[in-house]
């Protein structure tokens, strides 16, 4: 009898830990006269604020969310962390006033050099500061919005990575000149990357960020944080609402996950190690676009997942789930992105 009272007691402990996860949005424009798939109204963004406001959610700075990652700290429950890519106008023009107004920390990555040359509807330095002054946390998107995961035709691996790092840190240093801040992150382009860019960020010091959707948690590799997307379809509310119900696989090891797909071993192969303790195995499905892939278990916490036809050139991904046995109406949430094809296709 004491020792079921032990357990019990083990359980009720279990199911009252904490989630040690985060989801982070990224959202671009924030307009009703831009494209679409890149685009979420001021209506729909403070819907959005609103939502996370009356549900409980707790919007935290990027670099809070960095620091307990980096320092193995719990992650709060339901934490939230808002992005913006790109540095368009209208995010100091709109956004910036409506997200002052909740109150809410936010970071915008910018390519410095396409603010010089004034490239496209992008914000001016002043405006950037203005931000920067307020308290918005201002980083790294390279220096002109490149193309990064691999060399140019006839580039060589030593030339490319020459020059991939001569974007990082010129785009930090600008930064820094121009606002005082310098948080050693890089959101990829595109969120495209490769483990050869992924090596060389970490070599910098820096923090990756990619565009794969998914939850943020302990055992989230830092030269690929996911975001999940907050534009287009994904800013309607039924869409967004489930993706804040998302969590982290515990992952032992990326066994293999190297986004770059080689035309021999189309369509890829996801192999992933995972702790499984909080969802049942037989649940877990993987999808590519439409078709849902049944994984193949290597052994109890190994599991392999490939499409039945090759992808298509560019970007593309597996998204893999599970639900939660501890948090009814939760999902564990992986994105693979593939890029299949050269940078300059």
């Amino acid at each position: 009898m004491k020792l079921s009272i032990l357990w019990l007691g083990v359980i009720l402990l279990w199911l009252a830990q904490p989630a040690q996860s985060a989801v982070v949005l990224i959202y671009h424009h924030i307009a009703d006269d831009t494209p679409r798939v890149s685009s979420t109204t001021e209506e729909e963004l403070r819907q959005h604020l609103t939502y996370l406001q009356e549900h409980d959610f707790e919007v935290i700075g990027l670099d809070t969310l960095i620091q307990q990652l980096q320092q193995g700290k719990d992650v709060a429950d339901n934490a939230v962390v808002i992005t913006f890519d790109d540095g368009y106008e209208n995010n100091f023009t709109t956004a910036h006033p409506i997200l002052m107004e909740f109150g809410v920390p936010y970071t915008i990555f910018i390519s410095p050099g396409d603010i010089d040359n004034r490239t496209g509807p992008v914000m001016t330095w002043p405006q950037i500061k203005q931000m920067s002054n307020d308290g918005v946390l201002v980083a790294n998107h390279a220096m002109y919005h490149e193309k990064m995961a691999q060399p140019k035709p006839d580039e060589s691996e030593q030339a490319w990575l020459a020059r991939m790092k001569d974007t990082i840190v010129t785009a930090e240093q600008r930064i820094k000149e121009e606002t005082g801040q310098s948080h050693q992150w890089l959101a990829y382009p595109y969120g495209e990357f490769s483990p050869q860019l992924e090596t060389l960020v970490k070599e910098l010091g820096f923090i990756g960020i990619g565009q794969q959707s998914g939850a943020v948690g302990p055992t989230t590799k830092l030269t690929r944080i996911p975001r999940f997307p907050a534009a287009g379809r994904f800013a309607e509310m039924s869409d967004l609402a489930q993706k804040l119900r998302t969590l982290p696989f515990t992952i032992v090891e990326h066994v293999s996950a190297d986004p770059m797909v080689q035309t021999r071993h189309n369509p890829p192969t996801l192999t992933l190690k995972l702790e499984v303790q909080d969802f049942r195995p037989a649940q877990l499905r993987c999808y590519a676009g439409m078709e849902v892939i049944e994984p193949d278990w290597l052994d109890e916490q190994t599991f392999q997942a490939r499409a039945s036809k090759a992808v298509n050139r560019g970007r593309s991904r597996y998204n893999c789930t599970a639900p939660s046995i501890r948090k009814p109406g939760y999902f564990y949430w992986y994105s693979q992105p593939w890029l299949y094809g050269r940078s300059s296709d």
